[in-house]
């Protein structure tokens, strides 16, 4: 990413694909960015760049789960525009994390609280969140996670 925020970038890209006439670009682009006006009108605050990552990835798995039931609804056409916002959306979040990456932040935060049960989870999690923010699907952190506990 670059040094102007995800917030700016996403102004920027919405300028670029209205002047290619790319249509399913910007509506997208415009989703994100409606998205990211509610929660700043809701919360009455500024968003930062972390919390942008947020909302994106929320938007990326509210995303996917519609894929599914579309799909297994047979609505192919609407998962295609799914899938496609879920690629608009995963240019502004940064790389995901490799298997190995993701495995080593986790082992890394488990030896760090040296956890004595299940309970201690959310300990974990809490250290490993904001590494991963973006980057990995947090359903399968936690799976992750929890199988460390084994």
């Amino acid at each position: 990413m670059s040094e102007q925020g995800l917030v700016q970038q996403l102004k920027d890209a919405v300028k670029a694909s209205m002047r290619a006439k790319d249509k399913p670009r910007t509506q997208a682009l415009r989703l994100i960015q409606a998205e990211l006006k509610r929660v700043e009108v809701d919360e009455r605050i500024e968003l930062d760049d972390a919390r942008v990552l947020t909302i994106m990835d929320k938007m990326v798995k509210q995303r996917r789960d519609s894929i599914k039931q579309y799909e297994d609804a047979g609505r192919t056409e609407l998962a295609e525009v799914e899938h496609y916002e879920v690629s608009v959306i995963q240019d502004f979040l940064p790389e995901a994390l490799s298997a190995e990456e993701l495995s080593a932040i986790v082992d890394k935060a488990v030896a760090e609280v040296n956890p004595t049960g299940m309970q201690d989870m959310g300990k974990v999690m809490a250290l490993v969140k904001p590494q991963v923010q973006g980057r990995a699907d947090m359903g399968a952190v936690s799976k992750l996670v929890k199988a460390s506990f084994a």
